[in-house]
């Protein structure tokens, strides 16, 4: 434990803003079990009774002092009681979210709080981005509880091995190595997250190194469950990426002071790169080639999935989603096709916000996420995100060379198995120019396709076939294409040595 003497330890923090006369306290927390021992510690240091409600236990108490009413059940009754209650108590309100539908529970915790000062109450509302009516906005205090450190992840894991022990009646085996990485892989989680990620990694009674990678698993999918933002788990080699040479040279000077503790001297952290290009050009292949070769986890943020109809809801997942990167670090975050979580005419400036949250978190964050951000329209990128300094640099990824286009061949054909000495890659890279990454792999595919269905072994000439009735979207859309081109001549920096000489891959 660090809370003697640190003044921004949680319980300390908590403790100021109660003797301060703060009436409402708002954990910004879902962790349940964590604020719970939060609130009978700060019943200890000032001698308060503390107690937890919740709608369907009613008003239950949490340590000696307390004598519990389990009939109080309805949110106005609890206020009620408390507001009736002979000296001031410590009191979690769990279902507070909840009697926040019901006027009635509205009007009295506001009178609750403004009461504060004859009965010395502090309640606790706990939930992650709770929001409260307006008239009841002035008497809350926001209050971050944390996340458990080492030492407490340690006491986690001794009490898990003891609950193991008792209940099997042997000793549980846990290495010191294993611990130290147990508890490394789980820093960042909630105390009850970590719990339950703990608890199945000793189901076995041994705690030792290959639970690791049950335990990464585990906390990915933690991570993930809020629906916006998902661990992808296959990344790319730098070998499966064509052309691209800049942008792989740029990526391989800021490979060790991005995973460094600390970078060398002089150097900023690498932040993260946008990426912008022609469908199909490979940005989403070099997102998983970045976290690939950096050998770190790779989270991807569904733009989509952000948007909630309910008020404020849409920024509550951008702050979750966010706060899950965080805890992930190192890693590369992928935004993918980002434009469309920022841009938009909405009445209520919803996309303004989103973008405000986004940019305060890029600015302010000091944990190792690399940011890929990907586009395909620059012209709904708002200017504030293009701003010099959001992101370390712009790469343009324009169409394939022919050069990079017989790799990219080499690298399908390989994929499918086929060898690729046997078929005329020249010809092909020469037949497919204006084409993306995407629409070559496309090509292999139908050319496949049709020498099956001729009961023959695929040839170039299968290939070429296809090639030759694809319309490439660099004709389909010329006039948007080279709009984006001659947008990013002056503003970019090309993903290869020279503009035109770039990139592969697929989408």
């Amino acid at each position: 434990m660090t809370e003697v003497g640190d003044p921004h330890a949680p319980i300390n923090v908590l403790e100021r803003l109660a003797r301060a006369g703060a009436p409402l306290i708002v954990a910004d927390s879902s962790d349940l079990e964590w604020i719970d021992i939060l609130a009978q510690r700060l019943g200890e240091r000032l001698d308060r009774p503390a107690y937890r409600w919740s709608l369907a236990a009613g008003l239950v108490p949490m340590c000696l002092k307390g004598v519990g009413n389990k009939a109080v059940r309805r949110p106005e009754e609890v206020i009620e009681y408390l507001a009736d209650a002979d000296g001031a108590a410590v009191v979690v309100m769990t279902d507070i979210a909840y009697a926040m539908e019901d006027d009635l529970a509205r009007a009295a915790l506001r009178d609750l709080a403004r009461a504060a000062d004859r009965t010395g109450h502090t309640l606790i509302l706990p939930g992650f981005g709770l929001t409260l009516p307006a008239d009841i906005r002035s008497y809350a205090t926001p209050f971050d509880p944390g996340l458990p450190n080492t030492d407490q992840l340690k006491e986690l894991v001794v009490d898990e091995a003891t609950v193991w022990s008792n209940r099997n009646q042997q000793r549980a085996k846990v290495s010191k190595s294993a611990m130290d990485g147990i508890v490394r892989n789980v820093l960042g989680l909630t105390r009850t997250e970590a719990r339950r990620v703990i608890r199945m990694a000793v189901a076995d009674g041994v705690l030792d190194d290959s639970d690791k990678p049950m335990v990464i698993k585990a906390k990915h999918e933690l991570l993930a469950q809020a629906g916006t933002l998902s661990f992808e788990p296959h990344t790319e080699k730098l070998s499966n990426v064509a052309g691209m040479d800049n942008l792989k040279e740029w990526l391989s000077h800021r490979r060790e002071p991005f995973l460094a503790d600390d970078p060398p001297r002089g150097l900023d952290r690498p932040k993260g790169i946008l990426l912008l290009g022609v469908q199909g050009g490979g940005k989403s292949l070099l997102a998983k080639a970045v976290a690939g070769i950096w050998s770190v986890p790779l989270l991807k943020m569904d733009m989509g999935a952000l948007y909630n109809k309910y008020h404020g809801e849409t920024e509550r997942n951008l702050r979750e989603s966010l706060r899950a990167a965080d805890v992930m670090s190192p890693c590369v975050l992928w935004i993918d096709e980002i434009e469309k979580g920022i841009a938009g005419d909405d009445n209520d400036g919803l996309s303004k916000r989103v973008l405000g949250t986004l940019l305060t978190w890029m600015a302010e964050r000091k944990s190792r996420v690399f940011v890929v951000a990907t586009a395909n329209d620059i012209s709904a990128l708002p200017p504030e995100l293009l701003r010099k300094g959001r992101f370390d640099e712009i790469f343009f990824i324009d169409l394939p060379s022919a050069e990079v286009r017989e790799v990219i061949f080499n690298i399908h054909l390989s994929r499918r198995e086929f060898d690729p000495t046997l078929f005329d890659v020249n010809a092909l890279a020469m037949a497919s120019d204006g084409f993306t990454g995407a629409e070559i792999e496309q090509a292999v595919i139908s050319g496949a396709y049709r020498s099956v269905a001729e009961n023959v072994e695929l040839t170039t000439e299968h290939i070429l076939e296809a090639l030759d009735s694809t319309k490439p979207l660099s004709v389909i859309r010329a006039a948007d294409f080279q709009a984006l081109r001659t947008w990013a001549e002056d503003r970019t920096v090309s993903a290869s040595k020279k503009l035109g000489v770039a990139a592969g891959g697929t989408d």
